[in-house]
């Protein structure tokens, strides 16, 4: 096992960070930590990294325990959201930062780096100076130096944060490749839900300084857990489980509210028994969807996503009379707002 980490709380002041959480991570695994601002994320990566020091609990990696171990002893790659990159020193030079502390052989060094530069798709950029790089390029050459010392463990906190969209969503398919060559174990932080359903292997996503699920990407957004869950991961519709859009289609619940998906969410422009009446309110084109903003007879607001030819064959205007029902629908014990 790669990470194993034990019942494990770390409390600053009166703020619980991190709750008795306990979770296990394959090694040769890419797994992403996900969830809100204040839900334990980093903190936890800060303690599996030794940045931080548990109150209780116990970290194991690779099968020792690695609790009372400092940073430098738990062979540990860590790059941070904003790079740290050292401003004086070259890209090569960066890179080797962690062999020449270890006083490697120089020549082993050397070709170390000009294998991670090839790696990181950065050949014939060793001389210049991080100044000389976009934003994307420094985030590369951090993840090498990370590397360079061939740690057991690759840890990075919200890499991608400080990124603009398309250079994020290319980092995003670049780390996935770079994972799948040298199978590294990885965690990494996000409040990006898309990232981490696009990057990982599994997903654990936290909450209030608890575990609320661990599973694959497919896991969590099919069969989510919890409320908090289905209302954290993609786009949902919470709505009275009363509503007749869920009693004409036989969603019975005795919990106060239903979760319904957009993408669940059936429009039809002819009413057909068991769909319910609504007006298009608002109609959002996303390119590779359309997302139609509905209004129900009881004034009920409901989001559906149509794919291009569907909105097309159904011709759908503003002010249209549609009729709609749920494909599928979920209800939970507690909805825990976000």
């Amino acid at each position: 096992m790669g990470i194993v980490v034990q019942d494990v709380s770390k409390r600053f002041g009166s703020f619980q960070a991190v709750d008795q959480v306990s979770l296990e991570i394959k090694s040769g695994s890419l797994v992403a930590l996900l969830g809100p601002s204040g839900s334990g994320k980093s903190t936890l990566l800060r303690l599996i990294s030794g940045l931080e020091s548990p109150d209780s609990g116990r970290i194991f990696l690779t099968g020792e325990d690695a609790t009372d171990r400092s940073v430098q002893d738990r062979n540990i790659g860590f790059v941070f959201q904003h790079y740290a990159l050292f401003k004086h020193l070259t890209v090569r030079r960066n890179i080797a930062f962690g062999m020449d502390i270890r006083k490697m052989n120089a020549e082993k060094v050397k070709r170390r780096v000009d294998e991670l530069l090839e790696l990181v798709q950065l050949t014939g950029l060793g001389d210049r100076y991080p100044s000389q790089l976009s934003g994307g390029q420094r985030q590369r050459v951090a993840l090498a130096r990370a590397l360079a010392v061939e740690p057991k463990v690759l840890l990075l906190d919200e890499p991608f944060g400080a990124l603009d969209a398309k250079v994020r969503k290319d980092l995003r398919a670049w780390l996935r490749r770079l994972h799948d060559e040298v199978h590294v174990t990885t965690v990494f932080v996000t409040h990006d839900q898309e990232e981490a359903m696009e990057v990982s292997d599994e997903i654990v996503v936290m909450n209030k300084g608890k575990v609320e699920q661990i599973g694959t990407p497919a896991d969590v957004y099919d069969h989510p857990a919890s409320a908090f869950v289905m209302s954290f991961i993609g786009p949902v519709n919470v709505l009275p489980s009363s509503s007749r859009i869920f009693q004409n289609n036989g969603f019975d619940s005795a919990h106060p509210e239903m979760f319904l998906r957009p993408h669940d969410v059936l429009v039809e422009t002819s009413p057909n028994g068991s769909t319910v009446a609504a007006r298009v309110t608002r109609l959002i084109h996303l390119g590779w969807e359309i997302q139609a903003e509905l209004t129900l007879d009881d004034g009920q607001v409901v989001s559906a996503h149509l794919t291009r030819d569907r909105f097309d064959e159904l011709n759908l205007v503003p002010d249209q009379r549609v009729y709609v029902r749920p494909k599928d629908a979920k209800s939970f014990p507690l909805y825990y707002s976000i």
